[in-house]
């Protein structure tokens, strides 16, 4: 760690177990101590916290399913050093094989803040047998577990990694959205783990279900992530074989890719359609493979005849482009439609407006200024400055 992050992270972990100490002392106990149930507890909450999965685009734990129990279950006050001891335990095996930097313990300690709110919540309303009908003061408790948690994260953020707070809200929202699940899941099973201690098992159960999920989900992201691969390769051996077929076409395809990206950052649309955006735009010209060579290279205006050849080239490039399928099948659906105009007037279907595919609209313009800003077989490069009439 640097110097500073250290600094942070230490006086954190230092007055952390500064407040669960006082906590500790000054919270009377209603509920004997069963140190069986205490020990299971400790240690079911390490190897919880070790099963991580994503979850919008973060990673997150199902540590909740234990912090509940604990919570409900064993004398209050002891809560959160019970809770630091649990992620110190985590960590273990992570630092023993150098996953981890042994130094590094201390940033465990930092983390328990999110424990100290609900304890205090529930010593002051709900600290005797735990009841269906004490619900508002554990919703109270895991709304304080919240902003603790989110106090504690915004702090460490604005001390070491500045971020805006609309990105910090949506970080947090997704560890909040599966915090709240996994207690309203965990409570019943608490519930009755009362007066049956074994009924604790099921959370056991329910955690090793998310673990298999969890790799599934790893397992299927991997072949996704594969896939992705196999369709930018095809994307670009095809883009090679225009290069090869005709080098203007290729280095004004790579150029209307760079347009393309630009708008499409600048009109804040989706990946998945940036995605096939980008194939689109180094694609749109893909179809004049199978256009003669001295047509495309002719330096001089295209004759009728030669004109409606030339014409074919989207509709061959969609061909292309469906028999790969997929991904790219979609791609080709845009590329047929990259010399559609808004008044009608373009081809291969003489679509106007709307009804000319977004995403091809895109293309067209990015395609069109391009053309008119290079230098052509058969006419040199416009100005790109604006002509003014007066």
């Amino acid at each position: 760690m640097e110097s500073r992050e250290q600094l942070v992270v230490s006086a954190s972990a230092v007055l952390f177990v500064a407040v669960a100490l006082l906590l500790a002392i000054s919270i009377p106990e209603s509920r004997a101590l069963n140190w069986p149930l205490l020990v299971g507890l400790v240690v079911g909450y390490a190897l919880v916290s070790r099963v991580r999965f994503e979850f919008a685009s973060e990673y997150v734990s199902a540590e909740q399913l234990a912090f509940v129990p604990m919570l409900l279950l064993l004398p209050v006050g002891l809560v959160p050093l019970l809770a630091a001891s649990a992620a110190l335990l985590a960590i273990l095996p992570d630092v023993a094989t150098g996953a981890w930097d042994r130094r590094r313990w201390i940033v465990a300690l930092g983390e328990c803040w999110f424990s100290v709110g609900p304890v205090v919540v529930i010593a002051a309303l709900a600290s005797g047998e735990p009841s269906f009908g004490q619900f508002p003061f554990y919703a109270l408790a895991f709304a304080a577990e919240v902003a603790g948690d989110a106090g504690y994260q915004w702090v460490r953020y604005q001390l070491l990694e500045p971020i805006p707070f609309a990105e910090f809200i949506r970080i947090s929202m997704s560890t909040t959205q599966v915090d709240a699940i996994l207690s309203v899941v965990a409570l019943p099973i608490t519930l009755v783990a009362f007066d049956e201690p074994l009924a604790l098992l099921a959370i056991g159960a329910l955690v090793w279900l998310l673990r298999v999920f969890s790799q599934d989900r790893v397992e299927r992201y991997s072949a996704t992530l594969e896939l992705s691969r196999a369709y930018r390769g095809t994307v670009m051996l095809l883009a090679d074989v225009v290069e090869h077929e005709d080098g203007y076409t290729a280095n004004h395809c790579r150029s209307v890719v760079e347009l393309v990206q630009a708008v499409a950052e600048e009109m804040g649309v989706d990946p998945s359609s940036r995605q096939e955006l980008e194939f689109a735009a180094l694609l749109h010209d893909v179809g004049k493979i199978a256009i003669p060579k001295e047509i495309l290279n002719k330096p001089a205006t295209l004759d009728s005849d030669e004109w409606e050849l030339m014409k074919t080239h989207t509709i061959e490039g969609q061909f292309m482009l469906d028999r790969v399928g997929g991904l790219l099948g979609r791609v080709g659906e845009i590329v047929r439609s990259c010399h559609e105009r808004w008044d009608g007037g373009g081809y291969p279907d003489g679509l106007a407006g709307e009804e000319i595919p977004l995403q091809s609209r895109v293309v067209f313009v990015c395609d069109a200024w391009n053309a008119m800003t290079t230098d052509r077989s058969y006419r040199p490069a416009m100005s790109r400055r604006p002509r003014w009439r007066s």
